[in-house]
């Protein structure tokens, strides 16, 4: 891709011209995704697979992978601070932005056998994560990164991880992640119908879909992450600012999507679920994917506010995962989430994204 389009290409550019470079981007990358579920889900449909894997691995995967093709793009250029900070960054709007959202606007259900067992490994995988990068630093001080050893051991857990998932599905009687209401005894698990179109298209189809939206997906993610880049050097921010606001919300927006949907098609139990598994794919998946490709240095020199990553991301994203998991101790007694609690999680993001340019000009 550097080949094809070269970073240095962006550096002249108006920054309007860069700004609308993101924008389209991002566009093209949730419907590079959404192609890419369609087609995906479609297959999995046509070949006969159990509908429960598709909801625990082909369409948790598909709403990650925005994130992960700009991180691994963002690795493979140099941009540690973007790879880093797109990750975590999409932790925190998942958790705090779109569950808080969708909290303030629905009574969301939780389901006591999902949320104790992926619930912990949501809180598990990031304190992980946060567990190995504060180590490094203190034991390697500037030098301090994540290594290919962390990214391909974050792979190993990924498997696992989807492993376990397909097993804790199996098992559940309502077919994790999607839930029954309790009055209806025996009932078969509620999943969502495959795609319109998925249902016209021939196998062929489906599999030029998925290749099409791997294709967006890849293309744009580059576009992404060059325009991006070349704003942070315009606005003298740190990329693992932009990363962390811009980036992360608008990658995360196939995640917000079908909360909302759901939401509005009478199944908020979708969002709850997809909040959880896009949070440990994105330390997992995209984190392990990135590092695999080029080892990430966790302090970015040269910055404004070069432990940024370390003293305000990290935490943040450990306090708002905190706070999600004492909403879980309370919501799987009572049977679903209390509305207010989406108002301290909005609060938070709102209060994070300020304190990070705060400190990034400062």
């Amino acid at each position: 891709m550097d080949h094809l389009i070269k970073p240095e290409w962006f550096l002249p550019l108006h920054q309007g011209w860069l700004l609308l470079l993101t924008i389209a981007s991002i566009g093209a990358l949730i419907k590079g995704a959404d192609w890419l579920v369609e087609g995906a889900s479609g297959l999995a449909y046509r070949l006969g697979l159990p509908k429960v894997i598709v909801g625990a691995t082909i369409v948790s995967l598909g709403t990650t992978s925005p994130e992960c093709a700009v991180s691994v793009m963002a690795a493979w250029s140099g941009n540690a601070g973007l790879a880093l900070g797109n990750a975590v960054g999409s932790i925190i709007a998942d958790t705090a932005l779109i569950f808080g959202l969708g909290c303030v606007l629905a009574q969301l259900p939780a389901d006591r056998f999902v949320l104790n067992r992926q619930g912990w490994l949501q809180f598990g995988s990031a304190g992980l994560l946060a567990g190995i990068c504060f180590a490094s630093w203190w034991f390697h001080g500037d030098e301090a990164q994540l290594s290919r050893w962390s990214g391909m051991t974050l792979l190993g857990l990924l498997a696992c991880y989807m492993v376990l998932s397909v097993r804790w599905a199996r098992a559940h009687p309502r077919g994790e992640p999607f839930i029954v209401p309790e009055e209806i005894e025996g009932a078969a698990p509620v999943v969502p119908p495959p795609p319109e179109q998925a249902r016209h298209k021939s196998c062929g189809g489906l599999i030029a879909s998925c290749l099409a939206g791997l294709a967006v997906v890849v293309f744009s993610s580059h576009v992404l992450v060059c325009a991006v880049a070349a704003l942070a050097i315009r606005w003298g921010v740190p990329q693992v600012v932009i990363a962390a606001t811009l980036v992360a919300v608008g990658t995360s927006m196939p995640e917000l999507v079908v909360g909302l949907t759901s939401i509005f098609k009478g199944a908020p139990e979708l969002l709850v679920g997809n909040v959880i598994g896009a949070d440990v794919l994105n330390v997992l998946f995209v984190v392990g994917a990135s590092a695999t490709a080029r080892p990430l240095p966790i302090v970015e020199r040269g910055a404004a506010v070069p432990e940024i990553f370390l003293w305000l991301h990290l935490p943040a994203m450990l306090v708002v995962l905190g706070i999600f998991r004492l909403y879980i101790f309370r919501a799987v007694r009572e049977g679903h989430f209390r509305r207010w609690m989406g108002i301290p999680l909005l609060f938070l993001y709102g209060t994070y994204a300020i304190a990070q340019y705060a400190l990034s000009r400062g």
